[in-house]
């Protein structure tokens, strides 16, 4: 978890360094499930306090302070807002929501994309890990041209760019008689 003017909750599978100084570092495990949980704020680490989040979080900022490369999930909590049992409910519902739609428009790309599936393999992943602007390449890659296409790239929204290479995707599909 790290605290620059949100509250930044990150999942992820990247090894961080040992802590140093007054970093918090608390471990636990289930069965065979073992997990980290790290504490950052701007006492522990100065960098989080310079990233400006007035209005809106900026994860991206947050992760590459941090170090981290690769998420599994990246939630954002505004001052004053909760974390509680309720919350957790509908956030970890969203992500897997989140993460189901991205496995299943994967394998429609991958079907959609016969003789290309190295490349949807490379956009899929890219957008998992976060990898924004060779998502947006790769989208250009597979539906170059599309304007569905064109008009997600120019957002900062990952999901909108694979929704859009689907669309293009499944309009330039033949039609079956």
């Amino acid at each position: 978890m790290a605290a620059a003017r949100q509250l930044h909750v990150i999942a992820t599978t990247h090894r961080l360094p040992a802590p140093r100084g007054q970093e918090v570092l608390q471990t636990d495990e289930l069965d065979d499930l073992r997990w980290s949980v790290r504490f950052y704020d701007p006492v522990v680490l100065p960098e989080l306090g310079l990233i400006g989040e007035p209005g809106a979080p900026d994860p991206a900022q947050v992760r590459r302070v941090l170090g981290i490369g690769a998420v599994l999930y990246h939630l954002s909590v505004a001052p004053g807002g909760g974390l509680s049992a309720h919350h957790a409910q509908h956030a970890g519902t969203g992500l897997a929501n989140e993460h189901a739609a991205l496995v299943r428009d994967g394998e429609n790309l991958r079907a959609l994309f016969r003789g290309r599936e190295d490349l949807v393999g490379e956009f899929v992943i890219t957008e998992r890990f976060g990898l924004h602007h060779s998502l947006r390449l790769l989208a250009g890659a597979l539906a170059g041209g599309d304007p569905g296409v064109a008009a997600a790239v120019a957002r900062a929204d990952d999901a909108a760019v694979r929704r859009s290479v689907l669309a293009a995707a499944r309009s330039a599909r033949p039609a079956r008689p």
